[in-house]
């Protein structure tokens, strides 16, 4: 498979962005194009002066500070949408601040057969990161684009268990990886509600 940076993918995503950019963990809309066959690299892009077309550029900006607080991250609108589920509860292993200091947020009834969703957010440097994004897409196929800065991928799929969405959205930016699994549960505006919290 032919590597290429993430300029070719923007190009590629153009469309994708405008209507996904607000949007996570959801499933990808009808009519989204099929997971790209190409590679990314997680950096930000400038437009190219001589041609119009977008190219990588280094980025200097600082690695945020990771969360340690499930709920502040969430916008009240996405709080909302989760009110009533169980947030790190005992019966699904380690939750909240980690001794690396991640964080780790299940939204999950211990009594639910399926319904949930779990994000981590930790340090990832961009070597690691390009490695994991690049798998996600050229293994998973998983589609990727690049809003609010960083590099996002994300693929949905039918649960082999039940008749309800599973899915997966990974977010990287500066040093910083949004990963969150979920099944049955997507709030409108999830991801992004993270990303405004972690580099706003």
């Amino acid at each position: 498979m032919r590597r290429i940076d993430v300029a070719a993918l923007a190009v590629a995503s153009l469309a994708l962005v405008g209507a996904l950019a607000g949007c996570a963990p959801e499933p990808a809309a009808s009519g989204s194009p099929s997971p790209s066959a190409t590679l990314v690299s997680p950096t930000p892009l400038e437009t190219n002066k001589t041609n119009d077309s977008p190219s990588p550029t280094p980025t200097a900006e600082a690695a945020a500070k990771l969360p340690t607080d499930c709920k502040a991250i969430l916008s009240s609108a996405v709080l909302a949408e989760l009110k009533g589920v169980a947030l790190n509860d005992a019966a699904f292993g380690p939750s909240g601040v980690q001794k690396d200091g991640s964080l780790i947020c299940i939204w999950a009834d211990p009594n639910a057969d399926t319904t949930g969703l779990t994000t981590k957010i930790s340090r990832m440097s961009r070597g690691p990161a390009l490695q994991l994004l690049n798998d996600l897409v050229a293994k998973q196929g998983f589609t990727c684009y690049t809003p609010d800065g960083g590099t996002r991928c994300e693929k949905t799929w039918k649960d082999a268990t039940y008749p309800v969405t599973d899915g997966r959205t990974v977010f990287w930016r500066a040093d910083v990886l949004i990963d969150t699994t979920y099944s049955n549960l997507s709030p409108s505006g999830y991801t992004a509600s993270i990303v405004a919290h972690v580099f706003g």
